[in-house]
Parts: C-alpha cells; structure tokens; sequence
C-alpha cells in the first residue's frame, strides 16, 4: 500500500462558491489507498489519540455520509472513514458479498490503523449507517477481538420489511431537473424535516449519486445481520432516526429484533430525525453515540 500526501487532495465534487462544501474537511484529513479487486479503496482520517473510530457510510453512499460526525470525534479520537468499495472514490470490489466486502474493509483498516501513532493490532470501535451497519456487523465479526464495538445506525440487514419508496430517477437528469430529484430524494427517504434540507445535503447526495457503482440494496433489505451479531462478545449498541422513513411504523420491532439477540444493547432514538440522523441532528446524534461507545 502506497501513503497519500498528508496534505490531502480534495474529492472532486459540485462547485459551490468555486469549491465542493467538503473541500475543508477533506483538505485536514489524511489519506490513504489500500488495495481492492482490480484497483484500491480510498480512505480518510482525522485526529490520532484514543482508540480508533471507525464510520462505514450508507448505500450509494461516501465518507460524506458523516460530514457532521467526523468534527465532533476528531479531537479525541483517530476517526477513520472510508469510502466503502463500489462506492465513492473506491473501486468495486471483485465479489459482490458482503463477506468479502468486509474482508476488503478490514484488510485495509489493518494498513491503515498500523500506520498511525496506535500501531499494528489497536483495537477499535466500529459504527456503520444504514448498508454500511450490516458491513459493520460482518467486519466486527471478522475482526474478532480487534473490534472494541459496534453500533448500528438506522442499519439495514435485520430482516425487517423496508418500506417502500418511490425515487426520482436522477441520472437522465441535469441542471435544475436533478436538483430537484436529489432534494425529493432526500425528503423521501434521507431527512425528515424539510426545514434541515440544506445545498451542502444536495451537493453530497448529487455526488454520491454520480459515484455509486455497487447496489447494496439485496444486503440493505436481507436478513444477514443477526447472524453475524450473535457471533459477537463486545457490546453493542443501536441509535435510529425516531422518523426514520425505512422503518416508520417499526421501530419497535428493530430493537425488539435488536434485543433478542442482545437484551441489554443501548439502543438510542433521535426525536424527529430520519433516517440520516447523523447529518440531520448532528449534535443529539454525537452525544448519543459518545454515550454508547466504549471510553476511548
């Protein structure tokens, strides 16, 4: 594996004011490039102390899925955020799987991690939004005693009915017309509250749309996860959306389902947030993910 500069090349992305809104963040980042099928995976880090932090973003998805998590932990924490393969600026990966997704994620989490000041073997903490929360499972799994935790965030993969929701075609779309399908698109199934519907929430969404190579919808809406989680001797935790469009109307049967399996998780609702809560309410979301992690 070859190390990126430390001062990192930004994402390229929709212009606003002549530069993508990320540009900041990803310009404080460190980067790395770890191998993946036929070409690499692109990760992002920021921060060195306490145990690592690991974010695994959602379907059709990128690093900016946590755009507002990522400030939040930096200080503390070495927080780690690929770009999950077949999405963002990462390749696809050779096998469809999440098996063999997760093995990809944790191969290059172990070059990454073994090149920061924590060192080769350090153990962390794992956290994966929506498809990013089932690959989180089969990575803890594979991970064994490396991983300190794991918490789901409005994760698919549990076997529950997703409701169903009619989408904007997008990529046939251009200028005005594909703003608005992306802002439909959020409200839809992203954001709750139309009021927390901003240009950079369009800006990621149109990008991440542009970059998606990989559909993980078959693992979002399987029933892959709970296997996975009953193999698992580190806590575990749940924070969902209270309006999370996947799930309105169940979410009592997620932690149900949850708690069958581990009945003394924490399992966290955000008041009135949808499904991207860690975009929509970033601040409840912060303090309810601090409170379920392991202390650094």
């Amino acid at each position: 594996m070859t190390q990126e500069a430390q001062i990192a090349r930004p994402l390229p992305g929709p212009a606003m004011d002549g530069a993508p809104p990320w540009a900041a963040l990803a310009a404080q980042s460190r980067q790395f490039r770890t191998p993946c099928g036929a070409g690499e995976m692109v990760w992002h880090c920021w921060g060195e102390g306490g145990a690592p932090l690991v974010l695994l973003h959602g379907g059709a998805g990128s690093w900016l899925h946590w755009i507002r998590t990522i400030p939040a932990f930096a200080g503390e924490r070495m927080v780690v955020v690929p770009d999950i393969p077949g999405l963002g600026g990462s390749a696809v990966p050779p096998e469809p799987d999440p098996a063999t997704i997760a093995a990809i994620v944790l191969s290059g989490l172990e070059e990454v991690i073994g090149k920061s000041p924590q060192g080769e073997g350090a153990r962390f903490d794992i956290a994966g939004f929506s498809y990013g929360g089932a690959l989180a499972g089969f990575v803890a799994a594979q991970a064994g005693s490396r991983a300190r935790s794991l918490t789901l965030v409005g994760s698919g993969g549990l076997g529950i009915a997703i409701n169903s929701v009619a989408l904007e075609r997008v990529r046939d779309k251009s200028g005005a017309e594909r703003d608005a399908a992306n802002r439909a698109n959020l409200l839809r199934w992203m954001i709750a509250d139309p009021a927390h519907l901003d240009a950079q929430a369009v800006a990621i969404q149109d990008w991440n749309s542009r970059h998606a190579r990989y559909d993980s919808r078959p693992i979002g809406r399987g029933a892959l996860l709970p296997e996975q989680l009953r193999q698992l001797d580190i806590p575990i935790a749940g924070i969902w959306g209270e309006q999370d469009h996947a799930v309105r109307g169940s979410l009592h049967h997620v932690e149900a389902t949850l708690r069958a399996i581990r009945p003394e998780m924490p399992f966290r609702i955000v008041p009135a947030a949808g499904h991207w809560v860690a975009y929509e309410a970033p601040d409840a979301f912060a303090r309810a993910l601090r409170e379920v992690l392991a202390p650094p």
